[in-house]
């Protein structure tokens, strides 16, 4: 049983050495000239207008995690759409009605952040 999950690790391996060696690489052949400009603070290629400690409209993170929701949804439907087929043959139409009831309370959830205002922005 372990035997499948191989290269797995060979590839998990070779990522991390890969990384390690070029991070080392970088550190060792690169130039470091050092100059006003680049050691300068910036945020989002503008230089810090504001204290670091300003506060953030709570709304961009809700749209944040609202995008991160709605993205996880994709990940758990991708991986049930490739074996669709199988599921099928395996449970009937058990498969299907899970999925939809998964698609309903989000699309519920969307529906009311959407009545709440939470996706306006001014």
């Amino acid at each position: 049983m372990l035997a499948n999950y191989f290269p797995v690790l060979i590839f998990l391996l070779v990522g991390l050495i890969a990384g390690i060696v070029f991070i080392t690489l970088g550190n060792v052949l690169g130039l470091k000239r050092h100059y006003r400009e680049k050691d300068a603070p910036f945020e989002c290629g503008f230089e810090a207008f504001e204290n670091a400690r300003m506060k953030f409209d709570v709304r961009y993170y809700l749209v944040a995690i609202l995008f991160i929701l709605f993205d996880l949804e994709v990940a758990f439907m991708i991986p049930w759409a490739v074996v669709f087929k199988d599921l099928i043959a395996e449970t009937g139409q058990y498969a299907f009605w899970s999925m939809f009831v998964f698609i309903v309370i989000l699309t519920v959830g969307f529906i009311y952040e959407w009545k709440k205002g939470a996706l306006e922005w001014e």
